[in-house]
């Protein structure tokens, strides 16, 4: 009998055998590549599990769907299940033109509070990429999901309420800045509360997963009491909840302080001797250089919204493209999560049966493990990297490959259930 997930005491899921999970199809391209993408789930579990587990898939309304049946864009009714049923999955969603709603995504997220966006980036040999050696990528983005400027609040040119916060600020708050004419305002974020939880979720899956470090990415430079803040609390809370778990480059710098820079190299040299995991920052722009030159020095990485957002698409452009890149957005505290295609809806391909399923099925593997149900997750990762290897691709890897084998949407997924290997 299918049946809600649910919370444990601990903050743990508890997974029945036959989940009831909500489903969002998607605009544009989202109904070829959720047909394609649920045929691999299904196929997968019971692959792994026979007939002992089952999803039981519930299918939700959001976007033009939802507005062309309901007039709405996003139904109370959706948000609900969302919050009901813990965990869902969604295919790429339209932005309504005009006003109401900003992005349908952005909605969910804040409905639900999902302040954690995780981007896991890594390459499957044989995907088409520009630079020499993608396979020095392997790092997972936790993305600061509900601040920033994501908050949306912004003004206008030439509106009134711009220009009475250029008043405010001029007169209130003694800036002395000459605004030019028609200047637009915008107000960053940034709070302890939502750069500790945050953090606090990136270290911990770091320590569990036997990740060497996590890196602090900010521009805290410039920005010194909105990303520096973000830093300093970063370090602070590494510190004050993690102990001897972790070594923090804020700790070298004070032991380098205080008793020199050998002693200082030291101390670090011994913490990475003793396992610890190394907590670092580097400055944003820096960073987008860091990982083309030497990506193998970055494991996790914890950074917030704005920066996550440029972040994550630079590195999924290093190992194929936004295509093959899975999202995820979870509240570690309540357990909700929504895995979601990270690509747009490219309404010209829609029902063409063309285009590239690989951004659901991944954000799929990331939520059975989100479930705990690991072997399926890597049964369908394994077939996909056999897949893209065999060079039996979709057309936006064929056009790149040589000797390759042109498949649609559909015989994608059928490649990939015959390339499941067999269980043991």
């Amino acid at each position: 009998m299918a049946e809600k997930i649910s919370l444990n005491a601990d903050r743990s899921l508890k997974v029945p055998h036959h989940p009831i999970i909500p489903f969002v199809i998607g605009d544009g391209i989202g109904p070829d590549i959720w047909r394609a993408a649920v045929r691999v789930f299904d196929q997968a579990v019971s692959h792994v599990y026979g007939d002992e587990r089952a999803v039981a898939w519930k299918e939700v309304l959001a976007g033009e769907k939802a507005y062309n049946e309901t007039g709405s864009w996003l139904p109370e009714e959706t948000t609900q299940a969302f919050r009901d049923y813990l965990v869902g999955i969604k295919g790429p969603l339209t932005t309504p033109v005009g006003g109401g709603i900003r992005s349908l995504n952005v909605a969910l997220r804040k409905a639900l509070d999902l302040y954690v966006c995780l981007r896991p980036t890594k390459w499957y040999p044989g995907t088409p990429t520009p630079v020499l050696h993608p396979e020095y990528i392997d790092m997972v983005i936790f993305r600061e999901n509900t601040e920033d400027i994501y908050v949306g609040v912004e003004y206008a040119s030439a509106s009134e309420e711009s220009k009475r916060l250029q008043q405010f600020l001029n007169n209130d708050l003694k800036l002395d800045y000459d605004f030019r004419a028609n200047t637009g305002l915008g107000v960053k974020v940034v709070s302890e509360e939502g750069t500790k939880r945050l953090v606090r979720a990136a270290i911990q899956y770091a320590l569990e997963q036997n990740r060497p470090s996590v890196t602090i990415v900010h521009k805290g430079n410039i920005m010194k009491y909105t990303e520096g803040a973000f830093k300093n609390w970063a370090y602070q809370l590494a510190e004050e909840e993690f102990g001897d778990q972790v070594y923090t480059w804020d700790q070298w710098e004070k032991t380098k302080a205080e008793k020199g820079q050998e002693e200082a190299n030291k101390k670090q040299r011994e913490a990475q001797d003793a396992g610890k995991l190394i907590v670092k920052d580097v400055i944003a722009d820096n960073f987008l250089q860091q990982i083309l030159l030497a990506p193998r020095d970055y494991s996790v990485v914890a950074t917030l919204n704005l920066n996550g957002d440029y972040v994550s698409d630079a590195l999924a452009a290093i190992v194929g493209g936004i295509g093959i890149a899975p999202g995820a957005n979870i509240n570690y505290q309540t357990g909700h999560a929504i895995f979601e295609a990270t690509h747009g809806t490219a309404p010209r391909f829609a029902d063409t049966d063309t285009m590239n399923p690989s951004s659901v099925i991944l954000s799929g593997v990331l939520l059975f493990e989100y479930l705990g149900w690991d072997d399926v997750a890597t049964t369908i990762t394994e077939a996909l990297a056999k897949t893209i290897k065999g060079k039996t691709v979709t057309v936006d890897f064929y056009n790149q490959m040589e000797n390759a084998t042109l498949l649609k949407t559909s015989e994608f997924a059928d490649q990939i259930i015959a390339n499941f290997s067999p269980v043991s």
